[in-house]
């Protein structure tokens, strides 16, 4: 009888560890099963390890990719090849980002109940956020230097451009360096000083700190002394207030502030604002942002306020932010797939919370016009309403990196911008205008 007992006892504890196992193996194939049916050995959908299944389209119904049997055509003009590179990828899955890696499964086809099953044999069409003629124009606006160009719908989320440099065409020869920067998508994985851009993230942490912002008062000399250290400006730029003082882009103004606003409401500020953590895009996980702002030692807090010392941010996160003073304080999910859901179209895209009060984005929009009007011309951007703020990154080098970030105010075009440029400069001189041919493109193309 114990015998028995024993055995059931046995047998039950099979049974147990059976149906454990089933419960494993059926959370795993519902949860891996795309990643294991894309497997490259897998010859019904890959030729040698290049992927022979699915298309990827721009939002207007341009080709970026054919993959089929005969291998991968990319589209026939070389600065769309070149520009969307870095959102399409590459024929050897070198660029991380590219849609060939991060929406393999979607792109051959599969789904839980078939695998990879399709009598086509063509896979699935994916269709992408971004403008492919924009992208391109971006690229010819970028030249020689290397950079990154973002802008998106800061109602929708929609990333209607995407483009880094160094780039290569996928359809020569591809560099051998897995290592090559020419894989790296800046845009998305960077994390870089972002210099007097920064001063909005001071300004907000400044309207959301001090009660008596709106009667701040700086007398610039253009060499600010912190005891026996000095906060140095292009200009000397005389008395400012808070709203001249980001429309100049004074370093002493905004270091004074920077102290008076201190170290710990600083640091809460860039959590709050996301700046510290990644935004996921469709799978893709942002680089996180990094900021150090010491509570005893005045000049490198002065510096951390100003967008220097050892401010690291991530393109992608300061658009969104720059995006929600667009959007009256809240921030809107980015994202690179086109959205076929005709109520997911109208109810916008998925909001990342109130990044701002209404009252502070109001604020800060109408100081980034004053730049605008002040600092960079009005008449330099015929038919945009502009709101913007330019930087001038110094990282060491003889040439400091340049930045313009901002967006328009346009119901049919509600697009916010970021532009970083290495070793271009003034904000104002070079990156701007390369703001401006992308978004004129792209009001001209949608």
């Amino acid at each position: 009888m114990r015998k028995l007992e024993k055995r059931s006892w046995i047998c039950l504890a099979l049974a147990a560890v059976l149906f454990l196992g089933i419960v494993v193996f059926g959370w795993r194939f519902v949860t891996q099963g795309a990643e294991w049916a894309s497997f490259y050995g897998n010859t019904q959908i890959f030729n040698n390890g290049v992927i022979k299944r699915g298309s990827i389209y721009d939002r207007n119904g341009e080709m970026l990719l054919n993959c089929s049997d005969k291998g991968m055509e990319y589209n026939s003009d070389s600065d769309i090849r070149c520009s969307t590179l870095h959102v399409v990828g590459d024929p050897k899955g070198s660029v991380a980002t590219g849609a060939i890696n991060m929406w393999k499964s979607e792109l051959i086809g599969y789904d839980l109940l078939n695998g990879t099953y399709d009598t086509t044999k063509d896979g699935k069409k994916i269709k992408l956020t971004i403008d492919a003629k924009a992208n391109a124009a971006a690229y010819r606006a970028l030249g020689s230097y290397d950079g990154t160009v973002g802008v998106f719908n800061y109602k929708t989320g929609e990333i209607m451009c995407m483009v880094n440099t160094p780039t290569f065409d996928p359809t020569g020869k591809e560099p051998s360096d897995t290592d090559s920067p020419v894989y790296f998508n800046t845009f998305l994985m960077g994390a870089l000083t972002p210099g007097s851009t920064f001063k909005l993230v001071t300004s907000a942490a400044a309207i959301d700190t001090l009660s008596n912002i709106n009667s701040f008062s700086f007398t610039c000399d253009g060499t600010n002394a912190i005891g026996n250290e000095k906060i140095n400006c292009v200009n000397a730029h005389g008395t400012v207030d808070f709203e001249n003082a980001l429309a100049v882009s004074c370093n002493g103004a905004f270091g004074s502030i920077t102290r008076s606003v201190g170290a710990v409401a600083m640091g809460e500020t860039v959590k709050k604002l996301g700046l510290t953590e990644s935004v996921d895009v469709d799978g893709i996980k942002t680089a996180k942002g990094s900021f150090t702002f010491p509570e005893d030692n005045d000049i490198l807090l002065s510096w951390a306020g100003i967008g220097q010392s050892e401010d690291l941010v991530n393109p992608c996160t300061m658009m969104v932010y720059v995006g929600s003073i667009a959007n009256g304080g809240e921030a809107i999910q980015p994202t690179l797939i086109k959205n076929s859901n005709i109520l997911g179209k109208l109810s916008g895209g998925k909001s990342l919370g109130e990044y701002l009060s209404s009252e502070t984005a109001g604020k800060i929009k109408s100081m980034m016009k004053l730049a605008v009007q002040k600092s960079y011309g009005e008449g330099n951007f015929p038919g945009l309403d502009l709101y913007a703020k330019s930087g001038t990154a110094e990282v060491g080098t003889d040439s400091p990196n340049s930045w313009f970030v901002g967006f328009i105010d346009d119901d049919k075009h509600p697009y916010a911008f970021v532009v970083w440029v290495k070793g271009g400069g003034y904000g104002s001189e070079t990156a701007a205008p390369i703001a401006r041919t992308v978004l004129n493109e792209l009001i001209e193309n949608n």
